[in-house]
């Protein structure tokens, strides 16, 4: 898009960042026994939506672009799944699951605008 010279303009990415970090503090209390599990899981999957979208701006065409950008919208949706297995193993609570849920919406409605006008 003419103007953003940059990955980090792009507010889709800027959105996705705050879900990271969102994410890192509330995994930041879930059980022991996660660590090497949903914690480390759903922290990979919530770093893979920023980082596709920073490798997709710096691609050379819009087909390649896209390619991560839906990478980047796939790892959302698992992000959106181990939100609902975090709030029922009540790692989180219903309200923090509300935050955390609508944010992840608000980044696909950013993501899929984004990836609309680069088509």
């Amino acid at each position: 898009m003419a103007g953003i010279q940059n990955f980090t303009e792009i507010i889709a990415w800027q959105k996705a960042h705050e879900l990271v970090l969102e994410i890192y503090q509330a995994t930041h209390n879930f059980p022991k026994i996660e660590d090497y599990c949903l914690t480390s899981q759903i922290r990979r999957a919530v770093i893979s939506i920023p980082s596709n979208i920073a490798e997709g701006f710096k691609r050379k065409s819009a087909r390649d672009s896209v390619h991560f950008y839906n990478i980047a919208d796939g790892s959302l949706e698992e992000v959106k799944y181990q939100l609902i297995l975090a709030k029922d193993l009540k790692y989180i609570s219903l309200e923090e699951f509300s935050k955390l849920y609508n944010l992840c919406e608000e980044v696909g409605r950013l993501l899929n605008g984004w990836v609309k006008i680069q088509k």
